[in-house]
């Protein structure tokens, strides 16, 4: 069976943005998610990095498209807890950082409606910010569970895709490609994934 984490690709790509955190690098990282989880009967997604070690996992220990998944570095501290409000109409996901869901969430992500036009999914807030202007957008690719996300500039900063081998053959379903971009905190972006995961009902 050949292996499915990624080669290893970089690019001069850059970005306004920067960070202290270890999941913030000066190249493009390119991992390899895997829709399953380590823990048997259990679901979730494993995250590798080029080097095919293990980087981060989500670990759904109850039923499958949980309103609370938590997002956990390879020793398994939580990164991100991630909440589902139930609105009238349309979903939100809250990201809180490190372990429980008090305070002010970190991130928010806001689905748009079906019937709205584009291909932007969701919106995403920093910070909890209720600006009119998204500091993300999630949209849409052509292809089956493949997604881009956006900065506030309509600059590409990460890509979800599914994952070819060398010689142009498709994975299973399962296995995806996600690129993220220099300066773009990767963790938040797996967070996003995650997200887009449980929209999915993938998780």
């Amino acid at each position: 069976m050949g292996k499915i984490h990624p080669e290893n690709i970089s690019s001069p790509f850059s970005s306004p943005s920067s960070c202290s955190s270890p999941y913030v690098t000066s190249i493009r990282e390119t991992f390899t998610i895997w829709m399953k989880s380590l823990v048997f009967h259990g679901n979730g997604c494993t995250v590798y990095n080029s080097k095919g070690e293990l980087v981060f996992r989500v670990d759904n220990y109850q039923e499958k498209c949980s309103s609370e998944v938590f997002l956990m570095d390879l020793n398994g501290q939580v990164l991100f807890s991630i909440k589902k409000e139930k609105l009238r109409v349309f979903g939100r996901w809250n990201g809180y950082l490190c372990g429980g869901f008090k305070g002010r969430p970190w991130f928010q992500v806001r689905k748009n409606c079906t019937f709205s036009r584009g291909n932007v999914i969701c919106n995403v807030n920093l910070g909890y910010e209720k600006s009119i202007e998204s500091c993300y957008k999630i949209q849409k690719l052509d292809r089956k569970s493949s997604f881009k996300v956006t900065n506030s500039a309509g600059e590409v900063v990460a890509e979800l895709k599914q994952k070819q081998s060398t010689r142009g053959f498709a994975y299973g379903d399962d296995v995806l490609t996600l690129e993220v971009e220099p300066h773009v905190d990767q963790s938040l972006i797996v967070a996003l994934v995650t997200v887009c995961g449980l929209i999915s009902r993938k998780l």
